[in-house]
């Protein structure tokens, strides 16, 4: 959906994924992410994809609104799969890093709902208040959103 958004609205996307994994699947030093983000986001317009709670300082005072997917848990995990056997992530797969199949991250997504969502949705409120909160719960959300788009913005 970031990529579709992008080209509706003629707006960089920022993988975030990208910008933080190293080759490797290696974490990044946090500096180096949180300045690679502020790069980034330095223009006048950007779209970016993923959470990232710890650089929600950098980027919601700069927002105009963060859109959250919900889907359900079985589906993030399908996809997760699908994307380990097909290798099809795309402009944000991180580079030197290979889809894999990881106990860790399919525990992470099947966790998400009650440990991961609620530490997004507090960094959210502390340093975005008053920034628009757009919900899909699906595709025909979805769609009715992009269709709503214009490059007028």
């Amino acid at each position: 959906m970031a990529r579709q958004m992008g080209r509706r609205l003629g707006l960089p996307v920022v993988h975030l994924d990208a910008l933080y994994w190293r080759p490797g699947w290696r974490e990044p030093d946090s500096v180096g992410f949180r300045a690679r983000i502020a790069a980034a986001i330095a223009g006048d317009g950007w779209i970016s994809e993923g959470n990232y709670r710890e650089t929600f300082d950098l980027r919601l005072p700069r927002a105009d609104a963060v859109i959250i997917l919900e889907a359900p848990r079985w589906l993030r995990l399908v996809r997760v799969l699908r994307r380990v056997v097909f290798s099809n992530r795309g402009a944000d797969l991180p580079a030197g890093c290979p889809e894999r199949f990881d106990w860790e991250h399919l525990k992470f997504v099947w966790r998400f709902d009650r440990v991961t969502w609620p530490r997004i949705e507090a960094a959210r409120a502390a340093h975005g208040p008053d920034v628009t909160v757009i919900r899909l719960r699906g595709k025909r959300d979805v769609a009715a959103f992009l269709a709503g788009l214009s490059g007028s913005g």
